[in-house]
């Protein structure tokens, strides 16, 4: 399933990598004979993916998984998740955070992420050793934290860890203002600047909650969306994340001025904030990834789940059955996700040139046969747990369901020892 040609499924056919890039793709009996030296890797009953691309995640936030459940995201926030951060957060956690993390989305078919949280430093060296892509978010935010003491300090230890990293081929940047409710006016005319002047894409929070909009009613006398507008940050730049709370006014802003959503499904679900409208933004021409927020508030990060569900909500909320199709679900999931990050030449389909950056996915067990159409057996019935290839840049990194890199049992040490700290 190549993405790139939409809606497109390749029968019995090859996808010939060279350092480590896609050089073609072709009928596998042309490939036998136009590479005859070339060493072969044969995966019967399984379906070729470009790999997938999570647009939102806060990847540390592992080893809070489950910390805080059935609670509104600002008790939860406030009273649980940001306590625990205020003592512990250090380069130590979200190393080990990232790390196990990398280890769950690497098993889940997920290639690529972008992350928003402190010490993205530290977050770089888990993906890097991981094996991973990942866009690494220059976290802003008004209050101090373990990691720096003001909006500015924030945005100068983020700026310095891009210029020691920007060389990484893994690595790509974005500024990461958290949201309206903990950045300035004054921060996002900041953000705005220097995401013109270095060309990187701004990743935020925006129209989560109900709440959140009241909120930026009664102290700003507008919108959200409106102060980021004035700041002048709506523009091809703009990742929206989860933009569940929409007018049919602010959708076609969006869409005016080229903005990405990244659509986070389970995690909208579970603090109850509610239903993106994710048909009516893909109708406007915004697009629309996927994304699966951080364990601490979804507990999986997991795009199989993810699609499911986003197509699943998208008929039921509509009341049409054939909106959101398996096939556009999987382009969220993959393209989409790597347009929003500046990425879509470098991966998110099976297209020669690109990076080869590929998930296999073994549609031939027993809860999956007989399969009449394998997207939609992709979508509706496959699960991470049948992803049992994993290539980044032509390296394998996940083989037969094993990680090649990550030891699993040294992480679960890991996570472990955090949980002693975290409780205590």
């Amino acid at each position: 399933m190549p993405v790139v040609p939409s809606h497109t499924v390749l029968d019995d056919h090859a996808v010939v990598v060279e350092d480590g890039r896609i050089a073609d793709v072709l009928p596998a009996r042309q490939a036998r004979e136009r590479y005859p030296g070339a060493r072969r890797t044969e995966l019967p009953g399984r379906v070729l993916i470009p790999g997938l691309v999570n647009l939102h995640t806060h990847a540390a936030m592992t080893l809070m998984r489950g910390l805080a459940d059935d609670r509104a995201l600002m008790d939860w926030l406030q009273n649980h998740v940001w306590p625990v951060e205020m003592r512990l957060a250090s380069p130590e956690f979200v190393e080990d955070g990232t790390l196990l993390a990398c280890a769950e989305m690497l098993r889940g078919g997920i290639t690529c992420f972008n992350d928003m949280y402190f010490f993205p430093e530290a977050a770089a060296r888990a993906v890097l050793r991981s094996g991973m892509r990942a866009a690494l978010g220059m976290i802003v935010i008004e209050f101090g934290s373990p990691y720096a003491t003001d909006a500015a300090d924030y945005i100068s230890k983020g700026l310095a860890m891009r210029d020691r990293l920007k060389d990484e081929p893994l690595l790509s940047f974005c500024l990461a203002p958290h949201a309206p409710f903990t950045v300035s006016d004054a921060s996002f005319r900041k953000i705005a600047v220097y995401s013109g002047e270095l060309d990187v894409p701004v990743h935020v929070h925006l129209h989560e909650t109900a709440d959140e909009i009241r909120e930026g009613l009664l102290v700003h006398g507008r919108r959200p969306i409106r102060r980021l507008e004035e700041a002048g940050l709506l523009g091809p730049s703009l990742i929206a994340v989860h933009a569940v709370h929409l007018l049919d006014e602010e959708i076609a802003l969006l869409a005016a001025h080229g903005c990405h959503v990244a659509h986070c499904p389970s995690s909208n679900l579970k603090l109850a904030s509610g239903i993106a409208p994710v048909t009516r933004l893909a109708a406007a021409g915004v697009n629309v990834g996927l994304g699966t927020d951080g364990a601490a508030s979804n507990n999986r990060l997991d795009l199989f789940a993810e699609m499911r569900l986003a197509a699943l909500l998208a008929k039921g909320a509509g009341g049409d059955a054939t909106v959101l199709p398996a096939h556009d679900v999987l382009a969220m999931a993959t393209l989409h996700g790597a347009r929003a990050l500046g990425l879509e030449n470098l991966t998110g389909s099976l297209t020669p040139g690109k990076s080869a950056d590929m998930t296999a996915v073994n549609l031939a067990a027993a809860e999956l046969v007989p399969c009449y159409d394998p997207v939609s057996h992709l979508v509706y019935a496959a699960g991470r747990e049948h992803v049992d290839h994993v290539w980044i840049g032509g390296e394998l990194q996940l083989k037969d369901g094993r990680l090649t890199r990550l030891d699993a049992s040294e992480l679960a040490a890991r996570a472990a020892r955090w949980k002693e700290k975290i409780r205590g």
